[in-house]
């Protein structure tokens, strides 16, 4: 490795690793996030030239692909309960100033979302990825992933309602981020 690549490794790493180790937390749960972080970054030295200019995503990509990797030597529904309590643990565990009950009620808000949909309110909202950066990150065009989150958004938003559940007087922190991000596009 060239000095400069090991710089700019060392800038990725200061610059990105929590945002990977954070979804990788919320897909394989804290202890394996430590392997898919590192196995992430990695890949990246490995292939430094292939790092683009906006690394978030592509490292983000990189590190589905070794979760994939990963599960397809566990069972299927095995890593799904799995990504359920990992993520009711991050949503409980992350924000300490909110009350329980409100994240409670997000939590199963976000459950009872399809898999596709929890997800792109979860790398808009909480990885704070644009929907064109999130797109590339699940592998789908801006457009298909901008209609996924609009549909996550109104069911997450009905369930609300229809549970009589918000957060801070208002929507949700991830409904709402996810539609910051798609007035910035």
């Amino acid at each position: 490795m060239a000095a400069d690549d090991g710089t700019r490794m060392a800038e990725l790493w200061a610059a990105h690793s929590r945002n990977v180790l954070a979804f990788a937390s919320r897909q394989v749960g804290p202890d394996a996030a430590q392997d898919v972080l590192s196995e992430t970054f990695v890949v990246a030295c490995r292939r430094m030239a292939d790092v683009p200019e906006e690394p978030l995503p592509w490292l983000l990509v990189v590190a589905r692909n070794v979760i994939r990797n990963q599960q397809r030597k566990s069972r299927r529904g095995e890593a799904a309960f799995r990504e359920m309590a990992n993520l009711r643990g991050v949503l409980l565990h992350e924000a300490p100033e909110r009350h329980v009950a409100e994240r409670e009620a997000l939590v199963h808000g976000l459950e009872q979302l399809p898999p596709l949909l929890r997800e792109a309110l979860l790398l808009t909202g909480w990885d704070g990825l644009s929907s064109e950066d999130a797109a590339r990150v699940v592998g789908c065009r801006p457009a298909t992933f901008r209609v996924r989150l609009a549909r996550a958004r109104r069911r997450l938003t009905e369930s609300a309602e229809r549970d009589e559940w918000t957060l801070d007087g208002g929507a949700t922190p991830i409904v709402a981020a996810g539609a910051r991000a798609e007035t910035k596009e």
